[in-house]
């Protein structure tokens, strides 16, 4: 590279809180972002108050194999060959409570819609983008978001969001050697305890002093942390990193 950062970058669920500041980021350094959600108006805000210039904001369904196909292509007229994919889509499905159902109690549409959307929109985006490669590409990267969650086997059950996080870190090792052979490094990301919109469904700020008392540096990651780590691993520095995950949680778990 010649020291001119104008990759083009596809990052799906970039209107939520960590997916936002993955778009911030990587747009501060200068690359040009592809961002998809599933609705059209946050993710035209955030593209509005990206620093740089280019940017597309793309609206689809990462489920739908259609819809992820169609994005794919608005976004390589617009922005050329992508050589950068960030899968930081995700959901988590409680009760009206905030509470998680246990395994017995979890219904099928549950499971169904969390795998649809955390493993199978993950798959959708990274075959795409696989798909896609030019004969000729230097450094492709594709960073995935898994959760510590699916490293602990949970602590408050949640068993449709664990599998399907556990999902994409076996899968993102099987797409690492795969690509490997075209310079293409595929890692994960695991975040613990951020605070983002998501942790926010189930943990009430009036229990943050409890929840960072279980973690060794003592407070919750905030988007910016997990965005830091995607920074390094779409870098040129990292390179010679592939298959690995990459723990973003202050300790919470040690490997």
């Amino acid at each position: 590279m010649d020291g001119t950062e104008r990759r083009a970058a596809v990052v799906t669920g970039g209107s939520g809180g960590i997916g936002a500041a993955i778009c911030k980021t990587l747009a501060a350094d200068g690359l040009r972002l592809a961002v998809l959600d599933r609705s059209r108006a946050p993710v035209e805000s955030l593209v509005s108050q990206l620093p740089g210039h280019g940017h597309l904001a793309l609206a689809a369904d990462i489920s739908s194999e259609a819809a992820v196909r169609q994005a794919f292509d608005a976004a390589q007229a617009a922005l050329g060959e992508i050589a950068v994919l960030v899968t930081a889509a995700g959901i988590l499905m409680l009760q009206p409570d905030g509470s998680r159902h246990l395994v017995a109690e979890t219904p099928v549409a549950e499971w169904q819609t969390t795998q649809d959307v955390n493993a199978t929109g993950t798959f959708l985006c990274c075959r795409e983008f696989a798909s896609r490669l030019p004969q000729r590409l230097d450094g492709g990267r594709i960073v995935t978001l898994s959760s510590v969650a699916a490293q602990l086997g949970g602590y408050r059950s949640s068993a449709a969001y664990i599998a399907s996080k556990s999902a994409v870190l076996g899968f993102t090792k099987v797409l690492a050697r795969e690509l490997a052979p075209r310079a293409v490094t595929v890692n994960a990301v695991a975040p613990g305890l951020i605070d983002a919109p998501m942790l926010r469904l189930s943990l009430d700020p009036a229990d943050d002093a409890n929840a960072s008392a279980q973690i060794p540096l003592g407070r919750l990651g905030t988007p910016e942390d997990v965005a830091a780590a995607v920074r390094f691993l779409v870098s040129p520095g990292a390179s010679y990193i592939t298959g690995a995950t990459i723990d973003v949680n202050g300790g919470y778990r040690m490997q």
